[in-house]
């Protein structure tokens, strides 16, 4: 599974997701800082990539598109330390590996998951 980190997560998050089994890149690593979401977006597209992200605005995008990819996980977490990340991150994208590649939207807080499979549809739960 490639992950690509959106520029509000720290880059640490690539050792211990790296060392989990994942392919993951920060986008610092590969894009201009700067870039608007639309620019991330359309890469994790072109390039199969899941976008990891403490962004509401990839969820607006995928509404806005009416895209079946890329996959967006959405991290709705207070603390975004990357020790405290990584376990919840490791342990969603293991049991949602499935739909994650076919396409959907994983926003992950402390306590719960919410899955939606994409293409998202106005209405939809």
């Amino acid at each position: 599974m490639k992950l690509l980190l959106d520029m509000n997560l720290s880059p640490a998050l690539v050792g211990t997701l790296g060392a989990a089994g994942f392919q993951v890149v920060h986008w610092a690593g590969i894009g201009d800082p700067a870039a608007d979401d639309t620019e991330i977006f359309n890469y994790a597209r072109a390039n199969d990539t899941i976008v990891v992200t403490h962004d509401l605005d990839f969820s607006a995008i995928l509404a806005a598109t009416n895209d079946s990819k890329p996959s967006v996980v959405q991290i709705r977490a207070v603390n975004l330390a990357p020790d405290h990340l990584s376990s919840l991150i490791i342990a969603a994208l293991r049991q949602c590996a499935a739909e994650l590649e076919s396409g959907a939207l994983l926003t992950i807080d402390a306590e719960r998951r919410r899955l939606r499979l994409l293409p998202l549809r106005s209405g939809a739960g």
